[in-house]
């Protein structure tokens, strides 16, 4: 009977230990979950910082990109500018240089053709015969 008693206190002891174990355990497995449940939050709100992040990378990307096409576009058309200046330029030269040339020739012309001029009467003098 003694036997029995002492097995009963020792299963009894059993039982408490194992009751308070079991206790800790569902302690601690609820910590564990109300922790990863903070977590799972934590990684929704990034998930949603990081989609709103992708969505406006995407959007830079398409200002970037019209701006490189508008930007493409307006140096070429600055480049037909220059050409279109530099072409002017070149022409107006030339034009200036024929008329330069043009009134040379006319000047020695008219040289040629007058041998003198009286500077007083402002008179022809002698007109050159071409016969």
């Amino acid at each position: 009977m003694y036997k029995n008693i002492l097995r009963n206190a020792k299963m009894s002891e059993h039982g408490s230990a194992l009751q308070t174990y079991n206790q800790e355990l569902v302690k601690c497995l609820e910590h564990l979950k109300l922790e990863r449940n903070e977590l799972v939050e934590v990684i929704r709100r990034e998930e949603a910082e990081k989609m709103v992040l992708e969505k406006n990378i995407r959007i830079l990307e398409d200002k970037l990109c019209n701006l490189q096409d508008r930007l493409q576009h307006h140096k070429k058309m600055c480049d037909n500018y220059d050409k279109t200046i530099s072409e002017t330029d070149m022409g107006y030269k030339k034009i200036l240089e024929s008329s330069l040339a043009l009134l040379r020739s006319a000047q020695n012309e008219t040289s040629k053709l007058v041998t003198g001029y009286d500077t007083v009467t402002g008179f022809l003098q002698h007109v050159k015969e071409d016969y």
